[in-house]
């Protein structure tokens, strides 16, 4: 099923997407297509505020506008916010058709992911709202493990999971994705793509690219790390301006890997890095994206820069057509 959200523009998972508040707030929106809740495991994550913990930066030449994390998951548990969206849901007195899809992201081990796919099967079920499934496969904060989504043999593992059936009094299906971490070689690149072929049918209806770029530090004026860690160094997951080039060169790249092969030219990709204003959104949505999300631009600006990024890219798109003596394209035509 196509990711057909009008507008193509959402949230990431990120920080400001874990309360609540936040999650209604973006709700609201109305120029977000979709909502992405922030990755949650069950049973919630043990967070504490004196390791985990984000900052937004900038070059000292301007705004800041990229931002370092040292952060693992959402404290408030996967089933804490089914019944937040259940809620939320009800109170939305439009027809079915018209609420506003949710993606929640989620992570475990595999067969922990099956009870997330059961219950978002159910909660789909019971709200008659489009729910879909977002597996975390990159974060780069867990000491000691490694993202599953730079192995083959892990992330063949999650995809036949997927593959085994579920209660029987489930009704229905959610659609499913894979949030990747930056790939930055060939092979990495290779081995997602072989994943994807060596489970037939292959369960994913989308990937969402990219998520922060581990390794990275930031240092305050006095050299310290500006963010402390479970490590105990300050290095973390880096996202925002400073990931943009990184993150368009993955989405082209597994873009054109994806076309290739016939079983796999379906998956739709979810742009991730950098996004924060018209220009960034028509960047990604040209290189393959076919949905965007943007994330430090939402903590830096807050919901109103949904509505910026789509206002300066209808006007990039106006004045493109006019330069080159096009007609305006049609509504029904335009992703905007």
């Amino acid at each position: 099923m196509p990711l057909d959200f009008s507008p193509p523009l959402l949230n990431s998972a990120n920080p400001w997407a874990t309360t609540r508040e936040d999650i209604q707030v973006l709700y609201d929106c109305p120029s977000t297509g979709a909502l992405t809740v922030r990755t949650s495991v069950l049973g919630g994550f043990q967070h504490n505020d004196q390791i985990h913990q984000y900052r937004i930066f900038g070059n000292g030449l301007g705004s800041p506008t990229s931002s370092l994390n040292t952060l693992g998951y959402s404290p408030i548990a996967f089933e804490d916010y089914c019944t937040v969206i259940q809620d939320i849901i009800a109170k939305d007195n439009r027809p079915s058709h018209l609420k506003k899809p949710v993606i929640f992201s989620v992570t475990g081990a595999p067969e922990e992911i099956n009870i997330h796919r059961s219950k978002l099967c159910q909660l789909q079920a019971q709200t008659q709202t489009r729910v879909l499934m977002e597996i975390n496969l990159s974060c780069p904060n867990i000491t000691g493990k490694e993202p599953p989504a730079y192995s083959q043999g892990s992330l063949t593992q999650y995809l036949k999971a997927l593959q085994q059936p579920i209660d029987k009094s489930v009704i229905g299906t959610v659609e499913i994705g894979v949030k990747l971490p930056p790939y930055t070689h060939k092979s990495q690149f290779d081995t997602l793509i072989q994943a994807l072929l060596s489970v037939v049918p292959c369960p994913l209806t989308f990937i969402t690219s990219t998520n922060t770029l581990g390794s990275c530090l930031v240092l305050s004026d006095d050299l310290s790390p500006v963010l402390s860690s479970e490590s105990g160094l300050g290095i973390g997951g880096l996202a925002g301006d400073a990931l943009h080039p990184l993150a368009l060169g993955n989405v082209r790249t597994i873009r054109i890997m994806l076309d290739m092969h016939l079983s796999l030219k379906s998956i739709c990709i979810i742009g991730v890095g950098g996004v924060s204003d018209g220009a960034g959104f028509r960047r990604m949505l040209a290189v393959g994206a076919d949905v965007v999300a943007a994330g430090t631009a939402l903590g830096q600006h807050g919901v109103e820069i949904f509505s910026r990024v789509i206002e300066e890219a209808r006007k990039l798109e106006e004045r493109s057509c006019e330069g080159l003596g096009l007609k305006k394209v049609s509504p029904g035509r335009s992703k905007l």
